[in-house]
């Protein structure tokens, strides 16, 4: 009984590890640069794994003080492979920069996330 009850938790574990990983081959980031003085232009480019169910891509800058996003609509597994999404003039702040990649309804496929660092005039990593 012991064996069965840690058999059906072990393949459990891996039901949900395989999704997860299924989840983040869908979406992939690259964000750049990942350190840059303000006003920073940051350029996001968001890979997509074709996929008849992919509806929309958002992707979105956030810092405690700013925020800004962008959505695209995708079509399926016509849609593009990269998408590319500038974010202009960033004043200075560390930034969230996330991808949601959605399905039908709405639903959740995939989100991935970076970090930014935005410098205002004189800020660096020296202690005092």
């Amino acid at each position: 009984m012991i064996l069965r009850i840690a058999g059906v938790l072990l393949l459990l574990l891996l039901v949900a590890g395989v999704s997860h990983l299924a989840a983040v081959e869908r979406l992939k980031l690259n964000v750049s640069p990942s350190v840059a003085f303000a006003p920073a232009n940051v350029v996001v480019r968001a890979s997509i794994e074709p996929d008849a169910q992919n509806r929309a891509v958002e992707v979105e800058a956030e810092s405690p003080a700013f925020y800004r996003s962008s959505e695209i609509e995708l079509d399926g597994d016509r849609a593009p492979r990269t998408n590319t999404f500038e974010f202009r003039s960033l004043p200075p702040g560390v930034y969230e920069v996330s991808a949601t990649l959605m399905g039908p309804g709405e639903t959740v496929r995939a989100t991935v996330h970076h970090e930014v660092d935005v410098r205002g005039d004189g800020e660096d990593d020296s202690p005092d």
